[in-house]
Protein backbone atom coordinates (compact mmCIF):
# COMPACT_ATOMS: atom_id res chain seq x y z
CA UNK A 1 0.00 0.00 0.00
CA UNK A 2 1.32 3.36 -1.23
CA UNK A 3 0.90 6.20 1.00
CA UNK A 4 0.46 9.95 -0.73
CA UNK A 5 3.76 10.76 -0.50
CA UNK A 6 4.99 7.82 -2.70
CA UNK A 7 6.54 6.01 0.68
CA UNK A 8 5.16 2.87 1.54
CA UNK A 9 3.94 2.39 4.36
CA UNK A 10 6.64 -0.12 5.95
CA UNK A 11 9.08 2.24 4.87
CA UNK A 12 8.07 5.25 6.51
CA UNK A 13 10.42 6.53 9.11
CA UNK A 14 9.02 8.17 12.65
CA UNK A 15 10.10 10.14 15.19
CA UNK A 16 9.41 8.61 18.56
CA UNK A 17 9.83 12.24 19.99
CA UNK A 18 6.61 13.62 17.85
CA UNK A 19 4.59 10.89 17.51
CA UNK A 20 1.40 11.27 19.13
CA UNK A 21 0.04 7.75 20.28
CA UNK A 22 3.31 6.45 22.51
CA UNK A 23 3.55 6.44 25.99
CA UNK A 24 7.08 7.08 27.79
CA UNK A 25 7.98 3.67 28.50
CA UNK A 26 7.54 2.70 24.45
CA UNK A 27 9.57 5.66 23.67
CA UNK A 28 12.59 4.57 26.14
CA UNK A 29 11.90 0.75 24.59
CA UNK A 30 12.33 2.36 21.05
CA UNK A 31 15.44 4.19 22.45
CA UNK A 32 16.70 1.22 24.28
CA UNK A 33 16.34 -1.19 20.67
CA UNK A 34 18.36 1.51 18.54
CA UNK A 35 20.69 1.29 20.91
CA UNK A 36 21.24 -2.47 21.27
CA UNK A 37 20.99 -2.14 16.92
CA UNK A 38 23.93 0.54 16.51
CA UNK A 39 25.97 -1.72 18.86
CA UNK A 40 25.45 -4.80 17.06
CA UNK A 41 26.80 -3.05 14.00
CA UNK A 42 29.66 -1.39 15.63
CA UNK A 43 30.72 -5.39 16.84
CA UNK A 44 29.98 -6.82 13.33
CA UNK A 45 32.41 -3.72 11.82
CA UNK A 46 35.15 -4.60 14.42
CA UNK A 47 35.26 -8.20 13.78
CA UNK A 48 35.89 -7.79 10.54
CA UNK A 49 38.48 -5.40 11.35
CA UNK A 50 39.94 -7.67 14.06
CA UNK A 51 39.85 -10.62 11.52
CA UNK A 52 41.96 -8.81 8.59
CA UNK A 53 44.94 -7.46 11.42
CA UNK A 54 44.90 -10.87 12.74
CA UNK A 55 45.43 -12.33 9.09
CA UNK A 56 47.87 -9.52 8.77
CA UNK A 57 49.76 -10.01 12.03
CA UNK A 58 49.66 -14.16 11.34
CA UNK A 59 51.39 -13.69 7.42
CA UNK A 60 54.06 -11.24 8.65
CA UNK A 61 55.01 -13.46 11.37
CA UNK A 62 54.45 -16.33 8.82
CA UNK A 63 56.97 -14.51 6.46
CA UNK A 64 59.92 -14.20 9.07
CA UNK A 65 59.48 -17.41 10.53
CA UNK A 66 60.00 -18.66 6.75
CA UNK A 67 62.52 -16.44 5.84
CA UNK A 68 64.25 -17.35 8.61
CA UNK A 69 64.46 -21.19 8.05
CA UNK A 70 65.45 -20.23 4.16
CA UNK A 71 68.29 -18.04 5.15
CA UNK A 72 69.79 -20.61 7.89
CA UNK A 73 69.46 -23.33 5.61
CA UNK A 74 71.76 -21.21 3.17
CA UNK A 75 74.36 -20.75 5.51
CA UNK A 76 77.69 -22.69 5.47
CA UNK A 77 80.33 -20.64 8.02
CA UNK A 78 79.70 -23.67 10.26
CA UNK A 79 81.31 -26.14 7.60
CA UNK A 80 84.03 -24.12 7.10
CA UNK A 81 85.07 -24.45 10.75
CA UNK A 82 85.13 -28.28 10.53
CA UNK A 83 87.22 -28.08 7.40
CA UNK A 84 89.85 -25.89 8.79
CA UNK A 85 89.46 -28.08 11.86
CA UNK A 86 90.20 -31.28 10.24
CA UNK A 87 93.15 -29.76 8.06
CA UNK A 88 94.94 -28.11 11.72
CA UNK A 89 94.47 -31.74 13.14
CA UNK A 90 95.80 -33.63 9.75
CA UNK A 91 98.74 -30.75 9.70
CA UNK A 92 99.17 -31.72 13.73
Amino acid sequence: PREPGGEAAFARRIDPAREPGLSPEQRLLMAQVERAQRQRALQRRLRGRNVLLALGIGAVAFGIYGYTFYSVSQERFLDELEQEAEAARARA
